[in-house]
């Protein structure tokens, strides 16, 4: 059975973390024409970096081209696109119609992927997008799984299927929000969503515009997250190729967690094995909504309870001889306990207490709380691109 898993990545770290936590590609974006302007996203010396980062690893790297341009946008496309082949990138995710032709007519032979947003929800579109010779359908994240069959049967054998199976999920219909642009002039079409529905509204301030957030409001908009790691043996046998989690803007705490998870489902699932019940319980370690399987089996039921998950605490940069040292995200001190995660199964779960620390300049320490500075765990002894990690009380 063929499958590729493939994770978000918003700047390096979170590519080499999901390389390292097993996902067989990443999607990224440049400067340019990408869909998240909230990501740091990659410069042209990055996006270099990244194609070795990638192909020295015998993976693939993908680059968003999907905003809605405007014709403004399409200034310098031709010097971008030759930059981006000259990295050997393994295929660019584009919405527009008109931006497809133009690569088309440019001569490009980048394989191209059609994103999400084009929401192709049917097998005649599909065919259409097929015939002017794109190598990947984005599926919409409305399509049922019996949709999917049907249109994994109309099309030819050399384009492939890719969806979605865990992320957030839009309010607006194949993520074509105007909500943001018409709160705050911020166009979600156009890479710049302001998140608003995920913001908290009451009664009093939902006319106002830009004043959203009041404990005792609710999330009208925001809906639970995707989860179908329980069912990707489905997914696959619908005809789906490639399995795409969300999250490009999320941390690098997410990125470990849901690609590790993912990846240890989808290799038992390989096996024609169940998947092991703890890979389905660290998704709930992540940051999460709630959790259903979206429109996968018909129209999505919503679970309105709230979920605890866990605090991001610091990420393992090197494994000396003498400790672990610590890059920290959240405080811990002395005599706290935190939960490993990592790629290796021996060190996943491991509970850690903290004992004795120093900082970057040899100080012992009792408390970890300066955000990003790197603190050394005397005598533990972990791989490096472990995260560290505390339950939420």
């Amino acid at each position: 059975m063929n499958a590729e898993l493939l994770a978000p990545a918003g700047d390096m770290k979170k590519l080499d973390i999901a390389f390292e936590y097993g996902a067989d590609a990443v999607y990224i974006a440049g400067k340019k024409l990408g869909m998240r302007a909230a990501c740091k996203n990659f410069d042209y010396d990055e996006l270099k970096a990244a194609s070795l980062a990638a192909h020295s690893r015998k993976k693939k790297f993908y680059v968003t081209l999907n905003i809605f341009p405007n014709d403004d946008d399409f200034d310098g496309v031709d010097e971008y696109i030759d930059y981006l082949q000259s990295l050997h990138v393994d295929g660019l995710i584009v919405s527009d119609l008109g931006l497809i032709s133009y690569i088309k007519k440019l001569g490009a032979s980048t394989p191209i992927h059609v994103s999400t947003q084009a929401n192709i929800m049917n097998s005649a579109t599909a065919k259409v997008y097929a015939d002017m010779g794109v190598s990947r359908i984005v599926l919409a994240r409305e399509l049922d799984l019996t949709q999917i069959r049907r249109m994994r049967d109309s099309l030819p054998d050399s384009v492939e299927l890719e969806a979605f199976v865990h992320g957030a999920m839009c309010v607006s219909y194949s993520g074509r929000c105007l909500l943001s642009n018409y709160l705050t002039g911020r166009s979600a079409n156009r890479g710049e969503c302001n998140q608003a529905c995920r913001m908290v509204f009451t009664p009093e301030n939902m006319h106002e515009g830009l004043e959203f957030v009041e404990s005792d409001g609710t999330y009208i908009f925001g809906g639970n997250d995707l989860n179908m790691i329980e069912h990707l043996k489905e997914v696959l046998d619908a005809g789906v190729t490639s399995l795409k989690i969300e999250g490009r803007v999320k941390s690098e705490y997410y990125v470990a967690c849901i690609v590790n998870a993912y990846r240890k489902a989808l290799d038992c699932v390989l096996r024609g094995e169940p998947v092991d019940v703890k890979y389905v319980e660290e998704t709930y370690k992540a940051p999460n909504r709630g959790f259903n399987t979206g429109f996968y089996y018909g129209q999505p039921v919503h679970d309105p309870q709230e979920h605890k998950y866990y605090d991001f605490c610091g990420i393992v940069m090197s494994d000396e001889k003498d400790g672990a040292v610590v890059e920290m995200r959240n405080r811990f001190k002395t005599g706290d306990t935190l939960e490993v995660l990592s790629a290796n199964d021996k060190y996943l779960n491991k509970l850690v207490t903290v004992g004795a620390m120093r900082d970057e300049l040899g100080n012992d320490m009792d408390d970890a709380k300066v955000p990003c500075r790197r603190y050394k765990l005397i005598g533990e002894r972990l791989p490096a691109l472990s995260v560290l990690r505390k339950k939420q009380i």
